[in-house]
């Protein structure tokens, strides 16, 4: 007779959230995560100065695991730190990071827990605007590298200015009861990762400080062999009201511009392998364009974005950020 089959333990499921004086956006986000099926909450405190720690301490749901850093370690530092707790500490099944403006519809948790996982390593949640417009700078796209297809739809879209459709997903793919995609990068918000994930791919660079992190963590799981789906049936909202220029994202304060462009090239370093140096004029005549959006501050933008080129084709991270405030006029 054989014996009967013991029934799987409920799969766990952690958030990793990282903040830095948004405290009205955290609380909201925090508030949307204690009405989820989660087994538990971290956060990564950047050290906020406007009262976020007073409030996480007034805080009493034993889900919630708060770490304090005593200095602004940026996204990157901060999504290292709470995704090692996550995975340590907590032991959880899977781990979803997110910013503290970025915060999963209701329902997304227990919708991810019902979805067949089997095959996927990682997972990226469906990022809209509060008013349901598909979030740009969360949408996630096949390397056109790795992809012929998709290098040759950019090309030709290159011309008509619009070749990051190329090789992004597009808003079809967004349809609610579509397919899980496989997608090569996924963005850190709403972006779900597995135990065997993170033990694998490790923990993000804390020097890239902010920007580009989770693009060139996502990649580099593919390289590794790890799989990423992207499940437009998990909504996650993005909080967020960055300004778009006539060229792009315009960034405030401009000492964001060193770290938005260094840690592209470095990106772009993994993603496009022997076309990287062919590529590499192309991307400089295209960034330094976009001095057009910033007005009287076009010389300071010039003047952060050559010093971002310098250190990313020379991938050097450990220009101290004192110094890129000071260069930017931002001390």
């Amino acid at each position: 007779m054989s014996k009967p089959r013991m029934p799987h333990p409920p799969m766990t499921i952690a958030a990793a959230v990282v903040t830095h004086d948004r405290l009205p956006k955290l609380v909201e986000t925090i508030r949307r995560l204690q009405a989820e099926s989660l087994d538990h909450v971290v956060i990564v405190d950047n050290a906020s100065t406007d009262g976020t720690a007073e409030w996480l301490a007034g805080q009493d749901d034993p889900r919630i695991i708060v770490h304090r850093s005593d200095t602004n370690l940026g996204g990157a530092g901060g999504f290292s730190i709470a995704m090692q707790i996550a995975r340590d500490r907590t032991g959880s099944d899977w781990v979803v990071v997110m910013d503290d403006d970025g915060r999963p519809h209701p329902g997304a948790i227990d919708a991810f827990r019902a979805m067949d996982l089997s095959g996927w390593d990682a997972i990226g949640a469906a990022v809209r605007h509060p008013d349901g417009a598909i979030c740009e700078m969360n949408r996630p796209y096949r390397n056109p590298f790795w992809h012929l297809g998709r290098f040759a739809r950019t090309l030709i879209r290159m011309p008509l200015g619009k070749g990051r459709a190329g090789f992004h997903l597009s808003d079809a793919d967004y349809r609610a009861g579509g397919p899980i995609l496989p997608v090569d990068m996924s963005s850190f918000v709403g972006l779900f990762l597995s135990r065997h994930a993170l033990s694998h791919a490790g923990l993000p660079d804390p020097r890239l400080f902010i920007y580009g992190d989770d693009q060139l963590y996502t990649l580099q799981m593919r390289r590794k062999g790890l799989r990423i789906g992207f499940a437009p049936d998990i909504g996650f909202e993005h909080d967020t009201l960055a300004l778009q220029g006539k060229t792009g994202l315009v960034l405030r304060p401009l000492w964001k511009v060193f770290y938005m462009y260094r840690n592209a090239l470095i990106a772009y370093r993994v993603a496009a392998g022997p076309w990287f140096w062919p590529l590499v004029p192309v991307l400089l005549r295209k960034w330094r364009r976009k001095a057009v959006d910033y007005g009287d501050d076009a010389a300071t933008f010039r003047v952060m974005l050559d010093l971002a080129v310098r250190d990313g084709l020379a991938r050097k991270l450990d220009r101290p950020h004192e110094e890129i405030l000071r260069r930017s006029g931002s001390d």
